[in-house]
Formats: C-alpha cells, structure tokens, sequence
C-alpha cells in the first residue's frame, strides 16, 4: 500500500504568519524610534537624576544620593502649596471648558443662520499659539486695559491690575484657560451630539417632550461616554499645562499662580536643582498615571457593564 505524504500546509502557514509579523515590526519600527528616543528616554534620564544631586552649574559632577530628594520633596510646602493650586486650577478649568463648550455645542448644533461661520469662529482661540494668547490677555487685563475701560462705564474708574493682584490673579487665568481650552471640548461634543439618530429626537418631540426634556432623556445618555473621555483627558492635560500660566504671570504674584510643572520647571531652571527637580516630575508623573489608570478602569467597567 503506497504511503501518502502529509500535507504542509501548518509548516506554509507559520511561515506566512511570520513574514506578517516581520511586515507588521517593518510598519511600526519607525513610528516608535521617535517616540524611544523623545520621550521614553527622557523619562528614563530623568527617573535616574531624581536619584542624584545633579544641577545645572558648571564642572559639576552629580553624586548618588538615594531617595534623599524624595525626603525632602515631602516637606517642601511650596510644591505641596503648588499641588494645590495646580488642583485647583485644572478642575477649575476642566468643569468650566466642559460647561461652555457643551453649551455652544448645543448651539452650534442648532439649525441656526451663518452656523459655519460659527464654527470657524469657536474654533479661533485653539488655533492662536499659546504665547499670542498670553500676550493678548494680558493686555487686556492691564491696569489701562480695554476691560478696566468697560467696567469703568458702569462704575466709578476701575484700575485694578488683574494679574498682579492675590485675590484676582489666579481667577484671572482659569478665564484665559477655559477660553483657551473650549473649542476643542466644543468641537468634540459637537461630533457626539451630531451622531445621535435624528429620529430618536423627532418621536421625543411627538411624545410632547419640550428642548430641556429632550436633552436629558436623548441628548445627555447618548453624548455621556464621550463627555467622561474629553473631560479625563482635560484634567490630565490642564494639570500638566503651564506655558500660558507661565507667560502671563511666571507663578505671581507671591506663587499665586505657581502650578506644579511651573515649579517643578523654574526650580530646573532657574535654580539649577536639576535633580530635585527630577524628583518632583517623577511624583507628578506618578500622579497623572494614577489619574490615566482611574480613567481607563472607569472606561473598562462601564464598558462590561455594558
């Protein structure tokens, strides 16, 4: 009886799931050597200068020092004093963006005249470059500015200095972070409302349901998911920001607006302390993987609720 070869068929298949493995590496090699070399690699250096007494000053050589910038980092009540305001700050900012951009997304989501030119327009304030805003704005809050001059017509002459000022300075600008930030929470919700099926709001509004029920029984469930996303990724971007702040106000006055990465990047910087400052990235680091686990677990049980 003649013997049969067997087929080679599973032999074929390794080699042909291989060479796609081997096609797949070729595709994503080059897009993460930039991302090895910009930021893994910085993180890296800068996970090992928190342990180092490194600085920014000539002919210096960095000695090992343990957790000793970590010990001290504990009872530095300036970047806890930071921290909170840096809280402070992003929630301020993150509610607010949220609150106006969905109103104007609302808006813009209506049938109403000159809507594209409206969307162009929302979306100003995201395209300007940080330091032109910051140069506007303050401006516009100068002691001589155009808002002192507008306040002065409904009162006697108003002079306040808006960004010099403790009780006004910080206020001041979560404003400019919030204008800064809504067009893209704008544009965001904007998609989401957009995708809801227009027969789901016409049988609402047959069953007698006015504007405001419409939008909580069929607008509100419908946008929630992308509404929890945009706002987690708003705080972590609002906390990490401080170029604007940084602009506008170097932390003044009196660390009034001193956010943690402004402090954490003046004390590089300015005070040469490269590895304390290391110390304190690698806290806020911590922080804000902390924050993105949060986010990502409440994604992930919402999502097997489902």
């Amino acid at each position: 009886m003649a013997l049969v070869d067997k087929p080679v068929v599973p032999k074929r298949r390794s080699v042909q799931s291989r060479a796609k493995r081997v096609e797949a590496a070729a595709l994503v090699v080059p897009a993460l050597i930039p991302i090895l070399i910009f930021s893994v690699a910085p993180l890296l250096s800068g996970i090992g200068l928190a342990f180092t007494d490194a600085s920014l000053r000539r002919n210096d050589t960095p000695d090992f020092v343990g957790l000793q910038n970590f010990v001290d980092l504990l009872g530095d009540t300036m970047f806890w004093e930071s921290f909170r305001i840096g809280m402070v700050w992003a929630v301020s900012v993150t509610v607010l963006q949220l609150v106006a951009g969905l109103v104007l997304a609302l808006l813009l989501n209506a049938n109403l005249r000159f809507q594209g030119l409206a969307r162009v327009l929302a979306l100003i304030p995201w395209a300007m470059p940080p330091v032109v805003v910051a140069i506007m704005w303050q401006l516009i809050y100068a002691t001589n500015g155009p808002l002192n001059a507008v306040l002065s017509v409904f009162g006697p002459d108003v002079t306040t200095n808006w960004l010099g000022e403790f009780s006004t300075a910080l206020p001041a600008v979560i404003v400019v972070g919030v204008w800064v930030g809504m067009p893209q929470t704008t544009i965001t919700l904007l998609a989401a409302l957009q995708q809801i099926p227009t027969e789901q709001i016409e049988a609402a509004a047959m069953d007698g349901a006015g504007a405001v029920r419409r939008f909580f029984n069929v607008s509100l469930p419908a946008i929630r998911p992308v509404m929890a996303s945009i706002t987690s990724l708003n705080f972590i971007w609002n906390f990490n920001s401080f170029g604007l702040v940084y602009v506008m106000t170097e932390g003044g006055p009196g660390g009034k607006t001193m956010l943690p990465m402004l402090f954490t990047y003046l004390e590089a910087f300015k005070s040469r302390n490269l590895g304390y400052a290391s110390a304190m990235g690698c806290v806020l680091v911590l922080i804000v993987v902390a924050l993105l686990a949060i986010y990502l677990w409440s994604q992930f049980r919402e999502k097997e609720a489902k």
